[in-house]
């Protein structure tokens, strides 16, 4: 069922399985294949080639991604990614803060939420393309904008991995371990389409179209009038025994 309402969504957030929600953002995004030619010149864009192309294939594509022509680099395999959107806000991004951040964090304030870290993220793919196997430390309101990705995670995520072994990262790997195929929640997304990801909980995701381009609003600390999610409170008990680790592990997953 989809969350339309900000009372299902109060109801909802704390605990798996994922939920489709529907947040009306007034953005309009720059076609997929010129947020890709713009982003993969940047020093801090993340991406790995894919394929089953041999090693030496895969390391020239390495090589040339960031000059190779557009038309080729959108017919390689590849995962990107990019975590520092805050500086294309003046270009890439022009009133996208106005537009989505503002409008949000404003929603959540009225709703009684806090946070201690809330910021978009940006992925691209192709066609085959697999993210890794892994969880976040964040909740994720993932807005598909272009393209079409499948969302897997499990229904019941505690039979697979408890929150307290994904807090010490216990899940990454570039696949998911064996598993019951009625254990699996997959959410075909199409452009437009929203997700509820919640935190600490192992998911991974495949894209179906030639170009596919997400955006995700990481939330991290979120809390509901001084109640945290039920899997946060794990990572939050981590922390008070670990203090010098907060925030260390934080979403950036670094085998994206």
């Amino acid at each position: 069922m989809t969350i339309t309402t900000p009372e299902d969504f109060t109801r909802r957030w704390r605990q798996p399985p994922n939920f489709p929600l529907e947040i009306p953002f007034d953005y309009t995004f720059l076609p997929a294949v010129d947020v890709l030619d713009y982003l993969r010149k940047d020093e801090e864009v993340r991406f790995t080639l894919l394929g089953d192309d041999d090693w030496q294939v895969r390391m020239d594509r390495t090589a040339a991604f960031r000059t190779a022509p557009i038309e080729e680099i959108i017919s390689w395999p590849f995962r990107l990614v990019h975590f520092n959107l805050t500086r294309f806000y003046s270009d890439l991004l022009d009133d996208f803060p106005e537009e989505v951040m503002v409008p949000w964090r404003t929603h959540l304030s009225a709703l009684g939420f806090t946070w201690q870290r809330l910021a978009p993220i940006l992925f691209l793919s192709t066609e085959g393309a697999s993210s890794t196997y892994h969880n976040d430390n964040s909740h994720g309101l993932v807005w598909q904008v272009y393209g079409t990705k499948t969302f897997h995670s499990y229904l019941d995520p505690d039979k697979h991995l408890s929150a307290e072994a994904a807090v010490v990262g216990e899940t990454t790997g570039e696949e998911p371990p064996e598993y019951d195929v009625a254990d699996r929640q997959s959410i075909t997304m199409r452009p437009g389409d929203q997700l509820w990801s919640h935190a600490l909980t192992p998911h991974w995701v495949t894209t179906a179209s030639a170009l596919a381009m997400s955006v995700t609003l990481s939330h991290g600390g979120l809390c509901h009038q001084g109640r945290f999610s039920e899997r946060e409170l794990a990572l939050r008990a981590y922390w008070d025994k670990n203090p010098a680790e907060a925030w260390t592990h934080d979403l950036r997953n670094v085998r994206y």
